[in-house]
């Protein structure tokens, strides 16, 4: 568990080993996603799930041992925001990629809910104040 900021990133394991190389590269690759979060802190809408804000749980899977090709690993992230929790996944035969996609993929989730919860209401303002 590892705290980045006001960003708390929580990984688990399954079928592989967390080694340090592993968890530091998750927590540079998840961490970096908290320049996109702090338009969100004095935000009123309430914590999804009774969870600390920007609480982040990221699962790294590999698949059964017997598997030897195509997507072996497997990777989930659920991230808390105010008024929503937002979840990727992504699977790839390549550890590094599938952590790369997912930190992608949580990206885009969190640009579509700020453009819809703070974007939008700002633009909204600024056209009726413009009249």
């Amino acid at each position: 568990m590892i705290y980045h900021g006001y960003m708390q990133i929580i990984i688990k394991t399954k079928n592989l080993e967390l080694t340090g190389q592993l968890e530091s590269f998750i927590n540079k690759k998840i961490g970096g996603l908290k320049k996109f979060l702090t338009s969100f802190e004095g935000h009123a809408l309430p914590i999804a799930g009774g969870r600390n804000l920007f609480d982040t749980f990221v699962e790294v899977e590999k698949e059964t041992n017997h598997h030897r090709k195509g997507d072996i690993f497997s990777a989930e992230a659920k991230l808390y925001l105010p008024g929503k929790s937002l979840f990727a996944k992504a699977h790839g035969d390549d550890l590094m990629k599938v952590i790369s996609e997912l930190r992608d993929e949580l990206e885009s989730e969190i640009r579509r809910y700020k453009s819809k919860v703070i974007e939008f209401p700002r633009r909204q303002s600024k056209k009726l104040k413009s009249r």
